[in-house]
């Protein structure tokens, strides 16, 4: 059932969308030939005529248009008006196609606008999109060194290695980037003990034979992990220069674990066992705040399984809405930070920060959409119908022909060579873009549905 709910959701959004290309194409005695909501793929669910319109129901909903004469020179109801007529959308003057084209964004962002502010209206409250993350309980079974540490349930955490911490999410994941034997080490730790080996072992070259015994150096921290907000907040992937070790590099940083001497049961290179003693673990700091003060632990390990035998509780924090001048001030604000993400998103995904294969697309949508309704209820459905809403109106922008931002360049050509651009011409690119964006859609679906398939949403 939440599923369906979101469904009628981004089916609204669209709908809004359609509905600011053909009031303001009305508005400028433009005649719509035709509106349809859905995509024109498969049955149609619904069909009937409001004046010269016709109106289209497909049965695949997630999509929709607004056509006019000029689209469609075989349409009956339109194929006998003049090439003159100020009902066509060719005979406007350039400002007056450019609002009709950008009003199914500025729709969007106006009813993203509308739905945080009813938000705030009726719950009296929107969310920050920070926690409170607190210690509830240790894990004594998890051999980590956090037990003996000093901090204790109750205790807030504040940050981690120097990075401010907002959510669970983000404690779990420099944790598990700092745990033993993560197969990543640094090119100036190798350095290291590959010289220690050397000095003591001053008689071994580049080989260990079999049965030769050799003194082992001891285990050094590795540098802790350090990231971006970017990377904490989840819109651009963690990258690190560190060297992966190899299958059997990463089997004898185990097989060398805890001992001061090693005896070779085959022959191994020295610069192999160097790369194994240099994997071993990133500590982690963690600053809490205890009866108002913040108190620094250092040092902190986790176990040989990569974890620190912690139990979170994380409260989240809302903004309370108060009076209309709040819901207004605070509706804004709202949607300006999750607009900047998303645009920082977008950028990172442009930019080959965030790989191709983690984009998703209307069924992960619709699918954590339903997720979010059933835990959460219907506040954080409508705001997450809202930031969809700001992502339609940011796509839709983009200068890509077939988009709404593509038609509004080529307007902007049109102004700058003083002319019509060829019709053959635009038609044919556009129509070349649309099949790229048609298999792009394609392919997000299939991340989605891989994604479903194997649990990962």
């Amino acid at each position: 059932m939440n599923i369906v709910i979101m469904l009628i959701l981004i089916s609204l959004l669209v709908l809004v969308h359609e509905l600011g290309h053909y009031l303001a194409a009305r508005a400028f005695g433009i005649q719509v030939s035709h509106f349809g909501l859905g995509l024109p793929i498969g049955p149609i669910l619904y069909e009937t005529k409001c004046g010269d319109t016709k109106i289209t129901v497909h049965a695949f909903l997630l999509g929709g248009y607004v056509s006019f004469p000029d689209d469609d020179e075989e349409n009956e109801d339109t194929k006998d008006l003049p090439p003159d007529s100020p009902k066509r959308f060719k005979n406007k003057k350039p400002w007056q196609k450019a609002v009709v084209v950008s009003a199914g964004v500025f729709a969007n962002v106006v009813f993203a606008l509308f739905l945080v502010m009813f938000c705030a209206a009726y719950y009296h409250k929107l969310p920050s999109s920070k926690y409170d993350v607190y210690i509830k309980d240790f894990a004594p079974e998890v051999k980590s060194n956090i037990a003996d540490s000093g901090l204790k349930p109750g205790d807030k955490i504040v940050s981690v290695n120097g990075s401010n911490i907002i959510n669970s999410y983000q404690f779990i994941f420099l944790v598990q980037k700092s745990k033993f034997f993560d197969g990543l080490v640094s090119s100036d730790i190798f350095e290291n003990k590959l010289s220690e080996l050397k000095k003591l072992n001053p008689n071994i070259q580049d080989k260990i034979k079999t049965g030769e015994k050799i003194k082992l150096p001891q285990m050094t921290p590795e540098a802790q992990v350090k990231v971006s907000n970017n990377v904490l907040i989840g819109i651009e992937k963690y990258e690190t220069d560190e060297i992966e070790l190899t299958k059997e590099q990463k089997a004898l940083s185990t097989l060398l674990d805890g001992k001061k001497e090693f005896t070779a049961d085959k022959e191994y290179n020295l610069n192999d066992v160097a790369y194994a003693l240099s994997d071993s673990y990133k500590p982690l700091s963690i600053t809490v705040l205890r009866d108002g003060k913040q108190l620094a632990f250092d040092n902190l390990k986790t176990s040989k399984d990569g974890l620190l035998g912690v139990k979170l509780e994380a409260n989240e924090i809302f903004i309370p809405v108060n009076n209309p001048l709040e819901v207004i001030t605070h509706s804004w604000d709202y949607l300006v930070v999750n607009t900047k993400l998303m645009l920082l998103g977008l950028w990172q995904l442009v930019s080959g920060k965030i790989p191709l294969s983690d984009m998703h697309g209307i069924v992960a949508i619709t699918k954590v959409g339903g997720d979010i309704i059933e835990n959460y209820g219907m506040l954080k459905g409508f705001l997450l119908s809202a930031i969809i809403s700001i992502d339609l109106a940011i796509i839709n922008l983009l200068p890509i022909p077939a988009l709404d931002g593509g038609h509004l360049m080529f307007l902007a050509l049109e102004k700058v060579v003083g002319r019509e651009l060829d019709e053959k011409i635009v038609e044919g690119v556009s129509r070349v873009f649309f099949t790229l964006l048609i298999l792009l859609m394609i392919y997000v679906v299939f991340n989605d549905i891989f994604a479903l398939v194997t649990k990962q949403l």
